[in-house]
């Protein structure tokens, strides 16, 4: 693999997903059973086609079982999984019926499940897939699917689609059709406490991390993965049967949300900056109503058709907000003042200062305009927004009869 890539002019360390981790966790633990040899590393290849020799660690082998375990390593791209590890167990047994659950009490050791006694711990390895000569379950901090939507139904594993695969090909090139039966379980022993940091619990994903990866390769700042998260909860929501439902960028909106309803809706989806996506997503499942909420800093962004916020990408915010002031008549001792504010907030202050506050209703107007135009009419849209204390800004002519329908539903 090619360690590096170049973002934005800076040099950034690639890494490899949780699928990868998995996929060489369960070809090492596998091939060490049939050799009965240690491993140090194990050889595997990417849905991008970039092999990876991934290092093997907490080896354990006996004659009829091996544990052993990969460190994720998302190079420069650190998120809540990065240095966790995640182990493979492979085990000889009579082969079982696909889909059991099996309980199993099992005694812990130092460097895998442990309990604050050191006592006995009992817990559940369910069902994820099978391959020729082998099946795989999933086991401690590896979370469960409990919400439609996802990859798989309710019941079953987070262990995704493309490292289901992955672990087939690599698995079943290293066995011949006359080996024993072969149980691999996956785990992760920090893997509930970590979870929590991530997108799992907002996703319907409990007791565990997820095991992803559609390329088996992190690319550092990369949105793709990102993207795909948020797209996964909108699915969840079509899959509950909405067709309206209320976007905001993050945390303070749906505290604005939370504030303006008194009441904790389950239809409130985060868009980050990826406003533009997350509209063609909906269209594209087939919602019918949304209603946008986010802070000037933003909004006034997607007033101007700048569909993707962050500040990488467009920062125009002092510009837009001097062209609406112009078009409302004020002065251009006020259009120099707005146009030296290093935040949104101070200008904010500046405007109602000298009372062009309808200028943040016609902000809202234009971005309801622009966000209809982007979904080709298809999706009725109204806006509210907001400062950083969550107070009402703008609002399109049809915000608040939205947020009083969805809020009522």
């Amino acid at each position: 693999m090619e360690d590096f890539v170049y973002v934005y002019g800076k040099k950034y360390r690639r890494g490899y997903t949780t699928g990868s981790c998995a996929t060489a966790a369960s070809k090492a633990a596998v091939y060490m059973l049939l050799s009965q040899k240690k491993t140090d590393s194990i050889n595997i290849d990417t849905p991008k086609g970039i092999p990876l020799s991934i290092d093997i660690h907490d080896i354990s082998i006996s004659e009829n079982r091996v544990s052993c375990s990969v460190i994720k390593d998302g190079g420069d791209d650190i998120d809540a999984t990065n240095g966790m590890k995640i182990y493979a167990d492979a085990e000889f047994v009579e082969k079982e019926s696909p889909g059991k659950i099996v309980e199993k009490s099992k005694t812990a050791d130092k460097d895998r499940i442990i309990d604050e006694n050191n006592n006995r711990i009992t817990y559940k390895e369910t069902f994820s897939f099978e391959g020729e000569g082998f099946a795989v379950f999933s086991g401690e901090g590896i979370g469960i699917i409990t919400r439609k939507g996802l990859s798989h139904e309710p019941g079953y594993p987070a262990i995704n689609p493309v490292p289901q695969k992955m672990i087939s090909k690599e698995v079943s090139s290293i066995l011949s059709a006359n080996e024993r039966f072969i149980k691999i379980t996956l785990s992760a022993p920090e893997g509930k406490k970590i979870a929590e940091k991530t997108f799992n619990p907002r996703l319907g994903i409990e007791g565990g991390i997820s095991i992803i990866g559609t390329t088996g390769i992190v690319e550092p700042m990369s949105d793709e993965g990102w993207k795909k998260s948020l797209s996964l909860e909108l699915n969840m929501k079509r899959e509950l049967g909405m067709d309206s439902i209320i976007m905001v960028p993050g945390n303070h909106g749906e505290a604005f949300i939370r504030e303006n309803t008194g009441k904790e809706l389950s239809c409130v989806v985060r868009t980050s900056n990826f406003i533009g996506y997350m509209l063609m997503e909906a269209k594209r499942m087939g919602f019918k109503n949304i209603l946008l909420a986010g802070h000037i800093g933003k909004f006034v962004k997607l007033s101007a058709g700048i569909f993707n916020t962050h500040s990488r990408n467009a920062d125009a915010r002092s510009e837009i907000l001097v062209s609406n002031l112009a078009l409302e008549g004020a002065d251009i001792e006020i259009l120099k003042k707005v146009d030296s504010c290093l935040t949104a907030e101070e200008a904010v202050a500046i405007i109602k200062e000298y009372g062009y506050d309808r200028v943040f209703d016609n902000i809202a107007e234009k971005c309801r305009k622009r966000a209809m135009q982007y979904t080709d009419g298809e999706i009725n849209i109204g806006v509210f927004v907001f400062d950083m204390e969550k107070n009402i800004l703008g609002k399109s002519s049809n915000a608040e009869d939205m947020l009083k329908e969805i809020a009522d539903a």
